[in-house]
């Protein structure tokens, strides 16, 4: 999990969190050594009431040490368990583990009052982490925590600490796909006598041949910087070296608009592309605020659903994280006690319901849209199967990806499902722009050919939205 500079056998002291943020942890360290204070055991049993994420998580947790402890005597218990595989223990385990699991099983805290007074139980960790330090030098001891402040603790008492980064789904969020690829200005002079073109049901289709196939993504949206008019999207690929592509349609045009709605810039053309075509089943797009993610995702839904026919109702959902204090419990319905979280559903629904036909043809309109486009929450999803729907999940970079498979697993047969989010802007503990949920499904389902992504970069809301943007 952890590379290290020299060949030296560690020994990682895990904090509560990282169990509590993956279950599977224990597993993960390869061939090193894993060591869990009787301090961390006692958080555990506390958090493991409840039905949230991670109660679920520490009971998980639980189960796995207890069949790791299976028919153990106290002498193996003290001369540490080996980290045997069984069963299912989750998925990205590249490698067996080859190391042993210890427990505490003596006092090791060496209080120091004079650096750390009080006895929390990130100073009962630090603590156990230097006692180790010292009895064991052979060995290096370092902390894994996802806690910043207990990482920042250990630096000053000077014990290696580290970020438990095996749910890191890139090293830089910069190297996240962005589901573009700027086509060379030289790049037909190259391949033109590659290139065969056809027209099928008044799509316009390319194949190409060469190498630059190879860095090509199905769903991959082209374009060049010289050519305004070209812009395509990977249809096929046969192996490394041949690609058929499509022109995609131009929805910028008036007449060719989207329930009203026509794109602003090529990545918003791009977007509508991708969620107008019925044969992708899954959509991400990210953005940060004022690109147009929820009014282009509920327009082309809209139109799918009411005009085409395609499918038979929006589903909207967010996760209810608040930005600030919890105004307490809410009212009503399920759908009542969502409204509020659905702020954004209801500023788009009104550009959405401009109508001609004052406000009699407004409130008939709002009628049949409201009819048509239902709001649920994420707490109820698990157990269900939804046919033939349209399903928006907004704010997608608060979930785990965890939490992200249990929803996409939900779709039935002809429902199609778009995540909407901005990374920048992640408000659950623990989760950064490299374990983001939505940062995870981004980079799975890239190489599927059912999928597709577009990273949205201007801000169409206003001009003092964007200012503010750039400059606060």
């Amino acid at each position: 999990m952890i590379k290290r500079e020299n060949d030296k056998p560690c020994l990682f002291v895990l904090d509560t969190n990282v169990l509590m943020h993956d279950p599977t942890a224990i597993f993960r360290f390869k061939e090193h050594d894993i060591f869990l204070p009787m301090v961390v055991l006692e958080e555990l049993d506390a958090a493991k009431k409840g039905v949230s994420e991670v109660a679920r998580n520490v009971r998980q947790v639980s189960r796995f040490l207890d069949q790791l402890m299976q028919d153990a005597d106290k002498d193996e218990i003290d001369a540490g368990l080996p980290i045997q595989p069984f069963g299912e223990y989750g998925s990205g385990v590249t490698e067996p583990p080859a190391g042993r699991l210890f427990f505490q099983t003596e006092p090791l805290s060496q209080h120091f009052d004079t650096v750390l007074p009080g006895t929390t139980a990130d100073n009962e960790i630090l603590a156990t982490a230097q006692t180790l330090q010292q009895r064991r030098a052979e060995r290096t001891v370092v902390i894994v925590s996802k806690d910043i402040n207990l990482r920042i603790k250990a630096a000053v008492l000077g014990l290696p600490a580290e970020d438990y980064s095996n749910d890191r789904v890139l090293d830089d969020v910069d190297l996240l796909y962005t589901g573009m690829a700027a086509l060379a200005d030289d790049f037909w002079e190259h391949h033109a006598k590659e290139v065969d073109s056809w027209q099928e049901e008044g799509r316009t289709y390319y194949r190409i041949q060469g190498p630059d196939v190879a860095e090509w993504y199905p769903s991959q949206c082209l374009y060049m910087e010289q050519d305004d008019a070209f812009e395509a999207m990977v249809r096929k690929r046969r192996g490394e070296t041949e690609a058929i592509i499509e022109l995609v349609d131009d929805y910028r045009v008036p007449r060719h608009n989207v329930w009203g709605i026509s794109a602003r810039n090529r990545e918003q053309n791009f977007a509508l592309n991708m969620l107008m075509d019925p044969e992708l089943d899954f959509v991400t797009l990210l953005g940060t605020a004022g690109t147009g993610k929820t009014l282009l995702a509920l327009a082309a839904g809209l139109a799918q659903v009411l005009d085409r026919n395609i499918y038979r109702e929006i589903i909207m959902t967010r996760v209810t994280v608040p930005v600030g204090e919890d105004i307490g419990f809410l009212p009503g319905t399920e759908e009542e006690k969502m409204t509020p979280w659905m702020g954004a559903l209801m500023d788009n629904m009104e550009v959405l319901t401009q109508t001609e036909g004052g406000d009699w043809g407004r409130a008939a309109t709002n009628d049949l849209l409201r009819s048509r486009v239902r709001i649920q929450s994420l707490n109820f999803m698990r157990g269900r199967t939804f046919l033939h729907k349209y399903i928006i999940l907004d704010e997608a970079q608060n979930l785990t990806a965890k939490q992200m498979k249990t929803l996409i697993t939900r779709a039935g047969p002809g429902t199609k499902i778009v995540c909407l989010g901005n990374i920048a802007q992640i408000d659950t503990p623990y989760l950064t722009e490299t374990t983001s949920g939505l940062t995870y499904v981004v980079d799975r389902f890239k190489d599927w050919q059912h999928s597709g992504h577009i990273t949205l970069i201007r801000g169409e809301r206003s001009r003092l939205a964007d200012f503010a943007s750039d400059s606060l």
